[in-house]
Protein backbone atom coordinates (compact mmCIF):
# COMPACT_ATOMS: atom_id res chain seq x y z
CA UNK A 1 0.00 0.00 0.00
CA UNK A 2 1.24 3.50 -0.85
CA UNK A 3 0.88 5.70 2.23
CA UNK A 4 0.22 9.41 2.54
CA UNK A 5 3.53 11.16 3.11
CA UNK A 6 4.39 14.69 4.21
CA UNK A 7 7.97 15.77 3.45
CA UNK A 8 9.88 18.77 4.80
CA UNK A 9 13.45 19.98 4.51
CA UNK A 10 16.05 19.61 1.82
CA UNK A 11 17.41 16.69 -0.17
CA UNK A 12 19.82 15.46 2.51
CA UNK A 13 19.79 12.07 4.26
CA UNK A 14 16.20 11.00 4.91
CA UNK A 15 14.68 10.79 8.38
CA UNK A 16 11.28 9.07 8.59
CA UNK A 17 8.70 9.48 11.37
CA UNK A 18 5.91 7.03 12.24
CA UNK A 19 3.01 7.95 14.56
CA UNK A 20 1.16 5.81 17.08
CA UNK A 21 -2.27 4.19 17.29
CA UNK A 22 -5.24 6.46 16.44
CA UNK A 23 -2.74 9.15 15.42
CA UNK A 24 -1.47 10.68 12.18
CA UNK A 25 1.59 12.32 10.72
CA UNK A 26 0.38 15.69 12.00
CA UNK A 27 1.05 14.54 15.58
CA UNK A 28 4.77 14.67 14.79
CA UNK A 29 4.71 17.93 12.82
CA UNK A 30 6.60 20.01 15.41
CA UNK A 31 9.30 17.37 15.65
CA UNK A 32 9.41 17.10 11.87
CA UNK A 33 9.94 20.86 11.48
CA UNK A 34 12.67 20.88 14.10
CA UNK A 35 14.55 18.03 12.44
CA UNK A 36 14.27 19.59 8.96
CA UNK A 37 16.31 22.70 9.74
CA UNK A 38 19.71 21.68 8.36
CA UNK A 39 19.00 20.10 4.99
CA UNK A 40 17.78 16.70 6.11
CA UNK A 41 14.75 15.37 4.26
CA UNK A 42 12.21 14.55 6.98
CA UNK A 43 9.22 12.43 5.95
CA UNK A 44 6.20 11.81 8.19
CA UNK A 45 3.89 9.00 7.12
CA UNK A 46 0.25 8.20 7.86
CA UNK A 47 0.15 4.47 8.54
CA UNK A 48 -2.62 2.40 6.96
CA UNK A 49 -6.10 3.16 8.28
CA UNK A 50 -4.78 6.41 9.79
CA UNK A 51 -4.63 10.03 8.67
CA UNK A 52 -5.03 10.40 4.92
CA UNK A 53 -3.71 6.96 4.00
CA UNK A 54 -5.95 4.29 2.43
CA UNK A 55 -8.10 1.97 4.53
CA UNK A 56 -7.66 -1.79 4.28
CA UNK A 57 -8.15 -4.98 6.25
CA UNK A 58 -5.13 -6.26 8.09
CA UNK A 59 -3.12 -4.45 10.77
CA UNK A 60 -0.18 -6.80 11.18
CA UNK A 61 3.27 -5.34 11.64
CA UNK A 62 4.48 -7.25 8.60
CA UNK A 63 1.80 -5.51 6.51
CA UNK A 64 2.45 -2.07 7.97
CA UNK A 65 6.22 -2.41 7.57
CA UNK A 66 5.68 -3.47 3.94
CA UNK A 67 3.56 -0.32 3.40
CA UNK A 68 6.38 1.84 4.76
CA UNK A 69 8.96 0.09 2.61
CA UNK A 70 6.87 0.46 -0.57
CA UNK A 71 6.14 4.13 0.08
CA UNK A 72 9.70 5.12 0.93
CA UNK A 73 11.05 3.13 -1.99
CA UNK A 74 8.77 5.05 -4.36
CA UNK A 75 10.04 8.29 -2.81
CA UNK A 76 13.72 7.29 -3.12
CA UNK A 77 13.94 7.73 0.65
CA UNK A 78 15.77 4.51 1.48
CA UNK A 79 17.86 3.76 3.40
CA UNK A 80 16.66 6.08 6.13
CA UNK A 81 16.99 6.92 9.79
CA UNK A 82 13.67 5.71 11.22
CA UNK A 83 11.76 6.89 14.30
CA UNK A 84 8.49 5.41 15.49
CA UNK A 85 6.30 6.17 18.49
CA UNK A 86 4.23 3.46 20.20
CA UNK A 87 2.54 1.41 17.44
CA UNK A 88 4.77 3.23 14.96
CA UNK A 89 7.74 2.08 17.04
CA UNK A 90 6.68 -1.52 16.55
CA UNK A 91 6.38 -0.91 12.80
CA UNK A 92 9.87 0.62 12.83
CA UNK A 93 11.29 -2.36 14.74
CA UNK A 94 9.65 -4.80 12.33
CA UNK A 95 11.13 -3.05 9.30
CA UNK A 96 14.59 -2.84 10.87
CA UNK A 97 14.54 -6.53 11.78
CA UNK A 98 13.21 -7.70 8.42
CA UNK A 99 15.09 -5.27 6.15
CA UNK A 100 18.13 -4.06 8.11
CA UNK A 101 19.89 -2.57 5.10
CA UNK A 102 16.99 -0.13 4.68
CA UNK A 103 17.31 1.34 8.19
CA UNK A 104 20.54 3.22 8.88
CA UNK A 105 19.60 3.91 12.50
CA UNK A 106 16.52 3.34 14.61
CA UNK A 107 14.68 5.30 17.32
CA UNK A 108 11.84 3.60 19.19
CA UNK A 109 9.72 5.89 21.39
CA UNK A 110 8.03 4.41 24.46
CA UNK A 111 7.32 0.87 23.33
CA UNK A 112 9.04 -2.51 23.65
CA UNK A 113 8.94 -5.63 21.47
CA UNK A 114 6.24 -7.41 23.46
CA UNK A 115 2.47 -7.59 23.86
CA UNK A 116 0.40 -4.93 25.64
CA UNK A 117 -3.10 -4.38 27.02
CA UNK A 118 -3.70 -0.70 27.71
CA UNK A 119 -7.43 -0.35 27.13
CA UNK A 120 -7.22 0.30 23.39
CA UNK A 121 -9.87 -2.32 22.61
CA UNK A 122 -12.30 -0.53 24.90
CA UNK A 123 -11.39 2.83 23.34
CA UNK A 124 -12.05 1.49 19.84
CA UNK A 125 -15.38 0.04 20.98
CA UNK A 126 -16.39 3.38 22.49
CA UNK A 127 -15.52 5.19 19.27
CA UNK A 128 -17.52 2.72 17.19
CA UNK A 129 -20.49 3.14 19.55
CA UNK A 130 -20.49 6.94 19.31
CA UNK A 131 -24.02 7.91 18.15
CA UNK A 132 -23.15 10.06 15.15
CA UNK A 133 -25.86 12.27 13.67
CA UNK A 134 -26.05 15.09 11.10
CA UNK A 135 -25.08 18.46 12.52
CA UNK A 136 -23.24 16.94 15.49
CA UNK A 137 -20.89 19.41 17.19
CA UNK A 138 -17.49 18.64 18.68
CA UNK A 139 -18.86 19.43 22.13
CA UNK A 140 -21.67 16.90 21.64
CA UNK A 141 -19.22 14.27 20.41
CA UNK A 142 -16.92 14.91 23.35
CA UNK A 143 -19.76 14.55 25.84
CA UNK A 144 -21.06 11.35 24.21
CA UNK A 145 -17.59 9.78 24.12
CA UNK A 146 -16.99 10.55 27.82
CA UNK A 147 -18.92 7.46 28.94
CA UNK A 148 -16.37 5.18 27.25
CA UNK A 149 -13.23 7.35 27.40
CA UNK A 150 -12.90 9.14 30.72
CA UNK A 151 -9.69 11.09 30.12
CA UNK A 152 -10.42 14.50 28.50
CA UNK A 153 -7.01 14.71 26.79
CA UNK A 154 -7.49 11.28 25.22
CA UNK A 155 -10.96 12.26 23.98
CA UNK A 156 -9.61 15.45 22.43
CA UNK A 157 -6.90 13.45 20.67
CA UNK A 158 -9.35 10.86 19.35
CA UNK A 159 -11.83 13.47 18.13
CA UNK A 160 -9.18 14.96 15.87
CA UNK A 161 -10.02 12.02 13.60
CA UNK A 162 -13.76 12.78 13.51
CA UNK A 163 -14.86 14.79 10.49
CA UNK A 164 -17.57 17.29 11.46
CA UNK A 165 -19.18 19.92 9.29
CA UNK A 166 -22.53 21.69 9.16
CA UNK A 167 -25.52 19.43 8.65
CA UNK A 168 -23.51 16.62 7.07
CA UNK A 169 -23.23 13.23 8.73
CA UNK A 170 -20.01 13.06 10.79
CA UNK A 171 -17.55 10.38 9.79
CA UNK A 172 -14.32 8.95 11.14
CA UNK A 173 -11.32 9.76 8.96
CA UNK A 174 -9.51 6.67 10.19
CA UNK A 175 -10.37 3.10 9.25
CA UNK A 176 -11.94 2.54 12.66
CA UNK A 177 -13.60 -0.78 11.85
CA UNK A 178 -10.35 -2.17 10.43
CA UNK A 179 -8.37 -0.93 13.44
CA UNK A 180 -10.87 -2.43 15.90
CA UNK A 181 -10.83 -5.76 14.06
CA UNK A 182 -7.03 -5.84 14.17
CA UNK A 183 -6.59 -4.68 17.75
CA UNK A 184 -5.34 -8.02 19.10
CA UNK A 185 -2.64 -7.97 16.43
CA UNK A 186 -1.79 -4.33 17.12
CA UNK A 187 -1.41 -5.02 20.83
CA UNK A 188 0.69 -8.11 20.18
CA UNK A 189 4.18 -8.77 18.85
CA UNK A 190 5.77 -11.65 16.94
CA UNK A 191 9.56 -11.97 16.91
CA UNK A 192 9.52 -14.50 14.08
CA UNK A 193 12.75 -16.01 12.81
CA UNK A 194 14.54 -12.78 12.00
CA UNK A 195 18.12 -12.06 13.00
CA UNK A 196 18.87 -9.18 15.40
CA UNK A 197 19.18 -5.68 14.03
CA UNK A 198 22.77 -4.74 14.81
CA UNK A 199 22.61 -1.12 13.62
CA UNK A 200 22.52 1.88 15.97
CA UNK A 201 19.29 1.95 17.96
CA UNK A 202 17.90 4.26 20.63
CA UNK A 203 15.00 3.37 22.90
CA UNK A 204 13.56 6.47 24.55
CA UNK A 205 10.78 6.34 27.13
CA UNK A 206 8.93 8.55 29.59
CA UNK A 207 9.49 8.09 33.31
CA UNK A 208 5.76 8.65 33.90
CA UNK A 209 4.80 5.99 31.35
CA UNK A 210 4.14 2.32 32.09
CA UNK A 211 4.94 1.14 28.57
CA UNK A 212 8.68 0.47 28.98
CA UNK A 213 10.38 -0.66 32.18
CA UNK A 214 14.02 -1.24 32.97
CA UNK A 215 13.20 -4.97 32.98
CA UNK A 216 12.42 -4.72 29.24
CA UNK A 217 16.06 -3.99 28.43
CA UNK A 218 17.04 -7.64 28.24
CA UNK A 219 14.42 -8.53 25.64
CA UNK A 220 15.25 -5.39 23.69
CA UNK A 221 18.97 -6.18 23.62
CA UNK A 222 18.30 -9.69 22.28
CA UNK A 223 16.80 -8.14 19.14
CA UNK A 224 18.73 -4.85 19.16
CA UNK A 225 22.15 -5.59 20.68
CA UNK A 226 23.46 -2.05 20.06
CA UNK A 227 20.50 -0.47 21.89
CA UNK A 228 20.98 2.67 23.94
CA UNK A 229 18.37 3.76 26.48
CA UNK A 230 17.10 7.19 27.49
CA UNK A 231 14.38 8.05 30.01
CA UNK A 232 12.81 11.51 29.99
CA UNK A 233 11.97 12.28 33.65
CA UNK A 234 9.19 14.76 32.92
CA UNK A 235 7.26 12.82 30.29
CA UNK A 236 4.72 10.04 30.01
CA UNK A 237 3.75 7.98 26.97
CA UNK A 238 3.26 11.05 24.74
CA UNK A 239 6.84 12.09 25.43
CA UNK A 240 7.33 14.08 22.21
CA UNK A 241 4.33 16.24 23.17
CA UNK A 242 4.89 16.35 26.93
CA UNK A 243 8.61 17.18 26.77
CA UNK A 244 9.28 18.29 23.19
CA UNK A 245 12.58 20.00 24.01
CA UNK A 246 13.94 17.02 25.92
CA UNK A 247 12.76 14.61 23.24
CA UNK A 248 14.35 16.63 20.45
CA UNK A 249 17.60 17.00 22.40
CA UNK A 250 17.81 13.22 22.77
CA UNK A 251 16.81 12.10 19.28
CA UNK A 252 18.17 14.78 16.94
CA UNK A 253 21.90 14.09 17.48
CA UNK A 254 21.27 10.36 17.25
CA UNK A 255 19.21 10.54 14.06
CA UNK A 256 21.79 12.85 12.50
CA UNK A 257 24.64 10.59 13.61
CA UNK A 258 26.37 13.15 15.81
CA UNK A 259 28.27 11.98 18.91
CA UNK A 260 26.13 12.14 22.04
CA UNK A 261 26.24 10.83 25.61
CA UNK A 262 23.04 9.57 27.24
CA UNK A 263 24.44 8.63 30.64
CA UNK A 264 22.70 11.31 32.71
CA UNK A 265 19.22 10.73 31.31
CA UNK A 266 19.04 6.98 30.89
CA UNK A 267 18.95 3.84 33.00
CA UNK A 268 22.73 3.72 32.70
CA UNK A 269 25.52 4.77 30.42
CA UNK A 270 25.14 3.90 26.77
CA UNK A 271 27.22 1.14 25.23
Amino acid sequence: MRLNAVALGGDGPPIVLLHGLFGASRNLHSLQKALATDGHRVVALDLRNHGDSPHAKGMSYDEMAADVRETLGAMSALPCALLGHSMGGKVAMRLALDQPTLVSRLVVADIAPRGYRHGNREIAAAMLALPLHPGMTRAEANKALADGVADPATRSFLLLSLRLGGEAMPAWRIGLSEIAAGMATIEGWENGETSPYVGPSLFISGARSTYVAETDQGAIRVLFPAAQFVVLPNAGHWLHAEDPAGFLAAVAPFLKAQPVSYGAAGFGRST
